[in-house]
């Protein structure tokens, strides 16, 4: 992940102390230098910081869709710092995620300064070298049990995509054959959730 890793240190804490929503956004407020997540089962994941070049693509995924979000006013559009408090009470921040501008209107002003409690409608999860897809792919299905509409799992050391559509089978997408067969590597489209967004795979690639 951009600013996360899949790899990250696991604390089990259940049988010591259950942190509080409360107390876990001021461990992370008190913590800046980190980067925490909290499983549903109250696990605390401490993230590792990323190489260069994940953070570059993690910029260029950001800059994508700040643009298209700028041009179309349809939502607002979040990093990897934003924390999202999932139904199922998990504690995530998507490499990058976005929801619609009536999902923000509806959150309290003392909502938007927390964790936002819903899940993100579109997001995007970029695996690092040291990251796995098994457990890549296991968050993806964690974020869609909780309403995610759309997501991509992006690797660009494989060179391959897991799109996931609610209610639909997942879709893999693995360029490195198309291009073996003569193909170009294909666009990703944002579909019925972000209209008219596009963003070419060249990007993760290069």
């Amino acid at each position: 992940m951009a600013a996360s890793s899949m790899t990250a240190l696991t604390l089990k804490l259940d049988r010591i102390i259950r942190l509080t929503d409360e107390q876990f956004y001021q461990l992370c407020q008190d913590n800046p230098e980190l980067k925490l997540e909290r499983t549903a089962t109250g696990e605390l994941v401490i993230m590792s910081p990323t190489g260069g070049e994940t953070g570059k693509q993690n910029s260029d995924l950001i800059i994508e869709l700040g643009l298209w979000n700028r041009q179309t006013q349809l939502g607002v559009v979040f990093d990897s710092s934003t924390g999202f408090k999932l139904p199922n009470g998990a504690n995530r921040s998507p490499d990058v995620a976005w929801i619609p501008i009536d999902r923000w209107q509806a959150l309290a002003p003392s909502q938007r300064k927390r964790f936002l409690p819903l899940c993100p409608n579109f997001l995007i999860e970029l695996l690092s070298p040291t990251d796995t897809w098994e457990a890549g792919t296991a968050k993806m299905e964690e974020y869609q049990d909780n309403g995610n509409q759309l997501g991509w799992l992006i690797d660009p050391e494989n060179r391959q995509v897991a799109i996931y559509r609610i209610g639909e089978p997942v879709e893999v997408l693995r360029p490195l054959r198309a291009t073996a067969l003569g193909g170009s590597p294909p666009s990703l489209s944002g579909e019925a959730v972000l209209p008219g967004f596009t963003l070419s795979l060249e990007l993760m690639w290069s």
